[in-house]
């Protein structure tokens, strides 16, 4: 029995052990939650891909974490020396298994022949977002690689519009929408500058214990301890495979949860288990 297993049939909470950084993790732009008074026509719009996102800065490639993604020589031989931030993506529905495929050591070839690297952004180039949207483009056109694409970006008219484009992409399998302002230089950080519209709310929050599983779950996982970057913990116990159950991640892993809305108390309601967050 692993000391995991043991430690959850005991009830025990683990502490987090100390870790030491060796990579840095860029800067980067992140999303906030769409809100109904915003002027959807100032925006471009694009599918939200349920991929992993990566960072290419000339030479490299890396998770937003930082640390370096293994991909196949001829697959990074590909692209262009300018910086590219994007998501590697299999299509709709196949996370887990791209998942697999980009978290290897040693990368399969005929695994990543399936990877498509997206690109919705330059960092740190010049111009308005529209103006980067025409960049890509060519820069996608120069590579000539079949792997190498850009994210499709369109307007829409208004809410009603965006809300019928939200419903005809998760009908078909996609994760919501992603709106960045047309007009908006380039920029890090958390901003309206980019927003995400999904059916449900989704957050990342960091493992810090565990609570023992009872019932048909006694001997595995029933609950993990989690502490948002805000510093709040809480409880989350659902959504969760047998195999998570069974092997749940390490304290000091971060995961992806889904919610309706936040209490009074700025706690996630409704939360469940999404995945392990890669990165």
């Amino acid at each position: 029995m692993s000391g995991l297993l043991r430690a959850l049939m005991l009830g025990l909470a683990l502490v987090a052990p100390v870790a030491v950084a060796t990579d840095v993790a860029p800067d980067i732009l992140l999303a906030n939650v769409y809100r109904p008074q915003i002027h959807v026509t100032r925006y471009l719009v694009s599918e939200k891909l349920d991929g992993v996102r990566a960072l290419w800065d000339g030479k490299a490639l890396r998770f937003r974490s930082g640390k370096p993604i293994h991909a196949p020589a001829w697959f990074v031989a590909g692209l262009p020396q300018q910086a590219l931030d994007g998501e590697l993506w299999m299509g709709r529905g196949r996370f887990a298994q791209l998942s697999g495929a980009v978290r290897k050591d040693v990368p399969v070839d005929d695994e990543w022949r399936q990877v498509r690297y997206m690109i919705f952004e330059l960092p740190g180039a010049s111009g308005s977002f529209r103006e980067r949207v025409d960049q890509i483009s060519q820069l996608v056109r120069q590579a000539n690689v079949g792997w190498l694409q850009p994210v499709e970006q369109f307007s829409v008219a208004d809410d009603t519009s965006l809300r019928q484009r939200l419903e005809a992409v998760v009908a078909a399998g996609g994760e919501g929408l992603m709106l960045h302002r047309a007009d908006a230089v380039y920029e890090t950080g958390r901003s309206d500058t980019l927003l995400k519209l999904k059916p449900w709310l989704d957050a990342d929050a960091e493992i810090i214990g565990y609570r023992p599983g009872k019932g048909r779950h006694t001997g595995s996982l029933g609950a993990l301890l989690l502490r948002t970057p805000e510093g709040k913990t809480f409880l989350l116990g659902t959504g969760f495979s047998d195999e998570v159950r069974r092997n749940p991640p390490p304290i000091g892993a971060w995961v992806s949860y889904r919610y309706r809305e936040l209490t009074n108390t700025g706690l996630p309601r409704f939360a469940s288990f999404l995945r392990i967050r890669e990165d």
